[in-house]
């Protein structure tokens, strides 16, 4: 990625449809009901996402979410994601998503994406994929996220997936209770785990884990900054400044709301940089001689 021609980075953007697996429409009642709690029915391809960002000059982080197991959905390859990538490398970088059930099958499969497809990270989602994230089935993936010293993006919080629907899809919010990266993060000390969205209703447990633990990193994604928890920037103005990322989680908030309204937030203009971009160019390795995570200089 050619970070210095781009003006952000946008670490958490959802690839939506797939051109190269036909239509699967299987549980296509959870979508519409994620509609109305979002208040959107944009699912635009690949490309037309690519080009929105190209247009803006923005960088992105792309990846699906592989929750076959739990959900019964087919996913969207992650090959399909990174040749995007390869063919978009100056603004675009692809992670991976894989079933952690899938356990060994999976650790496979994540090290041949990283080996031939030059996936650079992987995506978690413990509510939708339906585990808690220090369940050991999992860990034959993270130890080679671990080997690679890569990042991993979980999602915490509430969950919009299932919102509103008996029983909430059978989905259980309690798995993306970041408290349960605690034990990850101890584990796998060279993966760098980015806990994704403002955390409600943890909050507080993800600032503490993420000041405790310092391969533990926050995106910004899912939210307008407008209605942050004001713990929460007070905690990026000072001891988490250099490992919050900004993170839009499109195409359910485009960046252009999201940076239209960090801009009033109450963010100190001397951290707004490093938020925008500076943190994602370190947690990706971007800049020259650097490892991803690596510190400030």
């Amino acid at each position: 990625m050619d970070h210095q021609n781009l003006i952000a980075i946008d670490i958490h953007t959802h690839a939506e449809v797939s051109c190269w697996n036909p239509f699967d429409n299987y549980g296509e009642e959870v979508d519409r009901a994620a509609d109305k709690y979002f208040r959107s029915n944009r699912r635009p391809s690949i490309t037309e996402t690519i080009a929105y960002y190209r247009e803006r000059r923005i960088g992105l982080v792309m990846f699906t979410v592989d929750a076959e197991t739990q959900m019964g959905r087919r996913r969207i390859p992650n090959e399909e994601i990174a040749q995007a990538a390869r063919e978009n490398a100056d603004m675009m970088i692809a992670f991976a998503s894989i079933d952690p059930h899938k356990g060994k099958m999976g650790a496979r499969e994540a090290r041949r994406l990283i080996e031939q497809e030059g996936i650079k990270g992987f995506k978690f989602h413990p509510t939708v994929q339906g585990y808690h994230p220090y369940d050991r089935m999992a860990w034959p993936i993270y130890e080679v996220i671990n080997e690679y010293s890569l990042p991993a993006i979980f999602h915490t919080g509430h969950s919009g997936i299932g919102s509103g629907m008996r029983c909430g899809a059978g989905l259980r919010l309690e798995y993306s209770n970041p408290m349960h990266l605690d034990d990850v993060a101890i584990s796998f000390p060279d993966m760098q785990i980015v806990m994704a969205h403002p955390s409600f209703p943890w909050q507080d447990e993800a600032l503490s884990v993420a000041t405790h633990k310092p391969n533990v990193w926050i995106d910004l994604s899912g939210w307008s900054p407008k209605y942050f928890p004001k713990q929460l920037v007070q905690y990026a103005n000072t001891l988490l400044k250099d490992r919050i990322l900004f993170g839009s989680d499109y195409p359910l908030i485009t960046p252009d709301r999201w940076m239209k309204d960090f801009e009033d937030a109450g963010f100190k203009p001397e951290v707004m940089p490093g938020i925008l971009k500076g943190n994602a160019v370190r947690l990706l390795g971007l800049a020259q001689g650097k490892t991803p995570g690596s510190a400030p200089a």
